[in-house]
């Protein structure tokens, strides 16, 4: 396990901080939090590919954000740690096009259940419920992670001031 230095500290913090501020954004229109979510802050899940130390960054905006949450506890917990094993999870993914996958994937299954707990308890309603949410939780982050995430993935590359933050082995695979 490589160590942090400074500069990822730094990046990590501003990438935390950048998530809470955007999903408070994203809040103010009514989209942080319900089965409909469009977060824009979720575009930068996929950023663990060109930026490792982007992880603690992500899962502890998402914590800040989470604290806002209607869901209460369950959703800071459980809704962080879906950001946390995604953002893990992306960080090891070869191919640029594809980090959306994990996002889409963990926030579909962790935040749809979250969702439909909150909605249901543990009722026999709770699969379909959990179907209902995952299913728009998943479009909700396809759409943010596939459309703003890729575009990032393709400009941050070009910029110049990101290449001392990027692996080499990934400024060229974006």
């Amino acid at each position: 396990m490589r160590k942090f230095s400074t500069r990822d500290l730094t990046l990590a913090a501003m990438i935390a901080a950048l998530y809470a501020l955007l999903s408070c954004f994203s809040g103010i229109f009514g989209l942080a939090y319900g089965p409909l979510q469009f977060r824009f802050s979720e575009a930068l899940c996929v950023l663990p590919f060109l930026f490792p130390a982007a992880t603690p960054g992500l899962f502890v905006g998402c914590v800040i954000a989470n604290l806002l949450s209607p869901y209460g506890p369950l959703d800071i917990v459980v809704g962080s740690l879906a950001t946390l094993i995604a953002a893990l999870w992306t960080s090891r993914m070869k191919r640029w096009y594809l980090a959306w996958v994990p996002p889409v994937v963990c926030n579909a299954v962790m935040v749809g259940f979250t969702i439909a707990f909150a909605e249901t308890g543990a009722t026999a309603a709770l699969p379909a419920a959990w179907i209902y949410n995952g299913s728009t939780v998943g479009v909700g982050e396809l759409g943010v992670c596939l459309v703003l995430g890729s575009l990032l993935l393709r400009l941050m590359p070009q910029i110049k001031f990101f290449h001392d933050f990027i692996p080499e082995g990934r400024l060229h695979a974006a």
